[in-house]
């Protein structure tokens, strides 16, 4: 068994507009990968990368409807061991609104993986609500909202 979670959210706007809030890395780097950007869009076989300096793997698009990608679960030395897979899936909302659900999984059990398993939860949550923000207000609530990104830095389990 491995570890994961998933974590949803509504927001209100159609779904391409929020769909393209994450493929988009102009938008991206708005709200979520604000130090550093996002180096590419998000297109299935392809790789990019997040904050200036985490790889990302992107498995598959389906536009306006799911992405899913693969990226580095660190040991406890904060060394790469494996990979977890997050999958994000767009459902439009009769009242032209979408919910948006993102789900990570592929931690290996024990205490580590628990405690990055965790963080990550926490990462993507607030990912979530400042795509809500930023989408809908054009707000960047991320600015300043880890202790991390008060220094200028991405954000990471050592400076959160």
């Amino acid at each position: 068994m491995s570890l994961g979670f998933r974590v949803s959210g509504r927001i209100g706007k159609p779904v391409a507009e929020v769909f393209d809030a994450v493929v988009n890395p102009k938008k991206l780097s708005g709200y979520f990968t604000t130090i550093g950007g996002a180096s590419a869009p998000l297109v299935a076989g392809s790789g990019v990368v997040w904050w200036g300096k985490v790889p990302v793997e992107v498995d598959e698009v389906v536009k306006d409807s799911r992405i899913v990608l693969r990226w580095d679960a660190t040991d406890a030395d904060g060394k790469p061991a494996y990979k977890t897979r997050i999958e994000m899936n767009f459902e439009p909302l009769a009242d032209g609104g979408t919910f948006v659900t993102i789900a990570e999984s592929g931690w290996q059990e024990g205490a580590v993986g628990l405690k990055k398993s965790y963080l990550n939860c926490e990462g993507w949550s607030q990912m979530l609500a400042c795509m809500k923000a930023y989408v809908e207000y054009g707000i960047n609530l991320r600015d300043g909202y880890y202790r991390s990104e008060m220094k200028g830095e991405p954000a990471s389990e050592n400076n959160i």
